[in-house]
């Protein structure tokens, strides 16, 4: 049984509104080349993202370097995961998830308004309300809101460290992973379960439904007045289907321009429709490779135009 036309829909809308965030914010922190002047004689150009919060690339380092820093990073970040895991230490996962989620929204947030004064502590703030929101007092639509504005903040990071070559090979590297964490080792599904029902928060997006048998169950203790369990199902899609093409579709846009970068993010979403239609409500599937193949038949297309 496939998921409802509904949840479908509602999963693809915030999977292609994610990417268009990410494009305008990413658009907002496109590299400028900014001449600074040493002395009297000297002056050399240096490249700024106008990242806030110190978080501007080092000048001039190895996009290959970068890509494997990031890669040697994430497999540091899935060990401590499995660690506290290990040791049901939810509390400490809820405060590293609640700082990350504070500095990716205060980030996006920051692109349309790092000319005012004040801007990076302003959005800080209101970062900080909403990551509080997110984390402490569970509620299906603040979850899904803010994650449109959490990936982008996160691509921002991560653009400027990358080129559309390295963006491509971190995309199969990681799309690599998603199959054997899914399919093999079935690190994701608990990974997935234990976020969700023991730290109470989820990175990605998050639609809960009733099947038409519950729904009528429900509709009959209504009108009988008897109280009714009926069990919810979820559809989710995790946070790195959703920030590894905006970070392909970010170096397409400092690479090839606009419109290349929006053909990306319309080919990650016309694979995950594809992906949506054939998946059975109730398995795992990974869902990276098949967003990738998306995103690379969307590049050559750019290539070729």
């Amino acid at each position: 049984m496939k998921h409802s036309i509904k949840v479908t829909a509602i999963l693809l809308v915030l999977f292609l509104i994610a990417q268009l965030v990410g494009i305008f914010v990413l658009n907002l922190y496109k590299p400028e080349i900014i001449p600074i002047q040493l002395d009297n004689e000297t002056i050399i150009n240096i490249t700024s993202h106008g990242l806030p919060y110190g978080l501007e690339p080092p000048q001039e380092t190895s996009k290959t370097k970068n890509l494997w820093s990031i890669v040697f990073a994430f497999i540091i970040a899935i060990i401590a995961i499995i660690f506290l895991m290990r040791f049901k230490a939810e509390l400490l996962l809820r405060i590293w998830f609640f700082i990350v989620v504070i500095i990716a929204i205060a980030v996006s947030l920051f692109a349309p308004f790092k000319t005012f004064p004040y801007a990076s502590l302003i959005v800080l703030g209101v970062a900080l309300i909403l990551a509080y929101f997110k984390v402490f007092r569970r509620n299906i639509i603040v979850h899904n809101l803010t994650e449109l504005l959490i990936y982008p903040g996160i691509a921002a990071i991560f653009v400027p460290l990358l080129n559309v070559g390295t963006a491509v090979l971190l995309f199969i590297i990681f799309s690599a992973y998603d199959m054997y964490a899914v399919w093999h080792a079935k690190f994701m599904q608990k990974m997935a379960h234990y976020q969700i029902n023991k730290v109470k928060v989820f990175s990605g997006f998050f639609v809960p439904y009733l099947s038409k048998k519950d729904k009528l169950l429900l509709k009959e203790a209504e009108k009988s007045g008897k109280k009714k369990e009926v069990k919810v199902s979820v559809a989710i899609l995790g946070g790195g289907d959703i920030v590894f093409p905006i970070i392909l579709a970010g170096t397409v846009l400092n690479s090839l321009g606009l419109f290349a970068s929006l053909l990306v993010s319309i080919g990650a979403t016309i694979a995950l429709a594809f992906l949506l239609y054939k998946s059975e409500k109730g398995k795992f599937y990974p869902a990276l490779p098949f967003i990738s193949v998306g995103c690379f038949v969307a590049l050559a297309i750019a290539y070729l135009i």
